[in-house]
C-alpha cells in the first residue's frame, strides 16, 4: 500500500502525450488500493497513472472482478452501452453472505420496508418508468420555484458565519455552511420541519456510509437501522398524504402515473403502475443523498479553489455572471460521486481489455474529468475554459444525476450572495484538507476560513 503520495498538482505526460496532466512517472500502480487511506486523500496521480497506461484497470476488491475505466471517451461508452452493463448492482458495491443475512432479518425484525432497485440501481425498462415518474414530481418549476428559498437560506447562513468570526476567528465552512444549506434545502422540497433537520441529516449520512468505504459489518447493520428509522418517518408522511394532499414533492410522487401513449413511450415493457411505498422510500432516499450529500462537497471544494486562487474570487465579485462557470469548473475538479458501478451482463472489450460476464466495473468520473485528451491543462483551475459543461460530475446517458439542475441552482445562489456580502476570505494556515475516506464520494471533512463582511 502506498505509504506517501505525489502532490495532485504535479505534471506528467498524459495518454496522448500531451503535458499538463496530474500523472507522475514515478507513481507505481502496484501501490494504488481502493480503500488505501493515502490513495483515498489523493488518487489523481494514480487515475492520471492508469490512463497512460492502463485506462481498464484491474483493481483488487472482494466478491469478483474489479475494473476501473479512467479515460473520457471510454467512460462514456460504458454509460451509454446499458445493454452490456447494467446498473443492477448494490450501492456498497459488494454484499457478502453474512451482511446479506444479517440484514435481511434486521428489516424483518425492525419492521423496515424492502429493498428495491429504482433509479439509480435499475435498468430499463423498470428505469424509463421510474425516470418517468421522477420527472413528472421534481418538474423544472419545482426546483426554480425554490430559487427565492434558496437564496433566504444562504443570506441567513451568511448572516450567521459572519456574526460567529466577528472577533476574527476562524469557522468550518462544512458544518456552517456547506451541510446546511443543501439539507436544509431538499428538507424544504420533501416538506420536513425544521426540528427534523438533524434526523435529516443523520439519516442522509446513514444512507451513504457503506459507498466506497470499508466499514464493518456491524457498523453497517447501524446505519440500516437509521435507514428503516428513515422509511418509517417518510412512510407515515405519505400515508398522510394520501388523505391530505399538500402541494408538495411527497404528494406529487403519490400522484405521478405512467401513460406511455401520453408520454411516448414505445416500450410496451414500461409499466403503467403507481408508485408502491417501497419504491416511493427508495426514490426518496436518493433524492436526498443526491441533494444534500454531493452539494455539500462541491460547495466546499468551490470555497478551497476559490481560496487558493484569490485572483478568480476578485473576478467573480467584479462580475457576478461567471458563477455559472466557477460551479461548473469546481464540478470538474471535484466530481463529488467520483465513480459509479456496473455490472458486466456478457463479455466485452474496453480499450482493448477483455472484461468477462459477470465483472463489475467502476465508471471513474472523477479520472474522466481530468483526462487531458478532453480538458486542456486538466489540473488547473479555470472556471472560463471551453468545454466546462462537458464534464461527468453528474453522469451520462439515462442515469444523469436528476438532482443536477437543483445543485447548479444552489451553487450559483451561494456564489452570488457570497460575493456580495463578503469582501474577501482566507483560508486558514491550519487546515489539513483531509477528504472522507471513500473511493466513491469525495469531500473534504472540514475547512476553516476567516471571513470580512463586504
Amino acid at each position: 500500500m502506498a505509504e506517501t503520495l505525489p502532490a495532485e498538482t504535479e505534471t506528467g505526460e498524459s495518454h496522448s502525450g500531451a503535458a499538463g496532466a496530474d500523472a507522475d512517472p514515478n507513481v507505481d500502480l502496484d501501490d494504488f488500493g481502493l480503500f488505501d487511506p493515502a490513495v483515498q486523500q489523493c488518487p489523481h496521480a494514480y487515475y492520471a497513472k492508469m490512463q497512460q497506461d492502463a485506462p481498464v484497470f484491474e483493481a483488487a476488491m472482494p466478491g469478483s472482478e474489479l475494473f476501473l475505466i479512467t479515460r473520457y471517451d471510454d467512460v462514456v461508452e460504458v454509460v451509454r452501452d446499458t445493454d452490456t452493463f447494467s446498473s443492477e448492482f448494490d450501492t456498497s458495491g459488494y454484499i457478502s453472505t453474512e451482511l446479506a443475512e444479517r440484514m435481511a432479518e434486521l428489516y424483518r425484525s425492525e419492521g423496515g420496508y424492502p429493498r428495491v432497485r429504482t433509479m439509480l440501481t435499475a435498468d430499463p425498462p423498470a428505469h424509463t418508468r421510474f425516470r418517468r415518474l421522477i420527472s413528472k414530481a421534481f418538474t423544472p418549476k419545482v426546483i426554480a420555484d425554490l430559487e427565492p428559498t434558496i437564496r433566504d437560506i444562504t443570506a441567513g447562513l451568511i448572516d450567521e458565519m459572519l456574526t460567529e468570526s466577528a472577533d476574527g476567528a476562524a469557522l468550518d465552512f462544512v458544518e456552517a455552511f456547506a451541510v446546511p444549506l443543501p439539507v436544509t434545502v431538499i428538507a424544504k422540497a420533501l416538506n420536513v420541519p425544521d426540528d427534523r433537520l438533524a434526523d435529516f441529516k443523520r439519516w442522509s449520512d446513514a444512507s451513504i456510509a457503506g459507498i466506497g468505504t470499508n466499514i464493518s459489518i456491524e457498523e453497517r447493520l447501524d446505519a440500516e437501522r437509521e435507514v428503516i428509522e428513515y422509511q418509517k418517518y417518510f412512510a407515515h408522511q405519505l400515508e398522510i398524504r394520501k388523505t391530505s394532499p399538500q402541494d408538495d414533492l411527497l404528494t406529487n410522487l403519490l400522484n405521478a402515473r405512467v401513460n406511455r401513449d401520453e408520454d411516448g413511450i414505445d416500450d410496451a415493457e414500461v409499466s403503467e403502475a403507481p408508485l408502491t411505498m417501497a419504491e416511493m422510500l427508495s426514490i426518496i432516499q436518493q433524492l436526498l443523498v443526491a441533494g444534500n450529500e454531493t452539494t455539500t462537497k462541491m460547495l466546499t471544494e468551490m470555497m478551497r479553489l476559490l481560496g487558493e486562487h484569490p485572483a478568480e474570487w476578485e473576478a467573480l465579485r467584479a462580475d457576478p455572471a461567471r458563477a455559472r462557470s466557477v460551479v461548473e469548473e469546481t464540478l470538474r475538479l471535484s466530481t463529488p460521486t467520483q465513480g459509479m458501478f456496473r455490472v458486466v451482463r456478457h463479455d466485452t472489450t474496453v480499450a482493448g481489455v477483455d472484461i468477462p460476464a459477470g465483472s463489475r466495473v467502476v465508471v471513474m468520473y472523477s479520472a474522466a474529468n481530468r483526462d487531458p485528451d478532453m480538458f486542456d491543462e486538466p489540473q488547473s483551475f479555470c472556471p472560463e475554459r471551453e468545454g466546462a459543461t462537458s464534464h461527468l460530475a453528474f453522469g451520462r446517458g439515462i442515469h444523469f444525476c436528476v438532482g443536477a439542475a437543483l445543485s447548479r441552482l444552489e451553487g450559483k445562489v451561494a456564489l452570488e450572495e457570497l460575493t456580495s456580502r463578503l469582501s474577501s476570505f482566507e483560508l486558514d494556515a491550519a487546515n489539513t484538507f483531509e477528504y472522507h475516506p471513500s473511493f466513491m464520494l469525495r469531500g473534504l471533512k472540514r475547512l476553516d476560513v476567516h471571513l470580512t463582511a463586504a
